[in-house]
């Protein structure tokens, strides 16, 4: 048994505003997954690449790829605070809306 009212406005959900910003719901966390995952696979290569040339031990190969882990978290933090950013200003631009009218 299923209650429905007509009164009663259908609810809305707070991320569709922002899934709507984003172009029709389209995500891009497999971009990014994917993204971080070959960056990571080239950052070896090339480590064990100048590993074998200046005939070390994998010094090169761990240097380069945690130099890439860290620079994908960084770039993946500030991606994700101006998303936020953007996204509080567009809620607080709609709760002032709100209360103006």
């Amino acid at each position: 048994m299923v209650l429905v009212h007509d009164s009663f406005p259908p609810m809305k959900l707070l991320f569709t505003q922002a899934r709507d910003s984003r172009g029709g719901g389209a995500d891009d966390n497999l971009g990014r997954g994917m993204e971080t995952a070959l960056l990571l696979a080239f950052f070896l290569g090339i480590g064990w690449l100048v590993d074998r040339w200046l005939g070390t031990r994998p010094l090169f190969m761990i240097g380069l790829v945690l130099f890439a882990a860290a620079g994908s978290f960084v770039k993946m933090k500030l991606d994700y605070d101006s998303r936020m950013e953007r996204l509080e200003a567009e809620r607080r631009d709609a709760a002032q809306a709100r209360t103006t009218r």
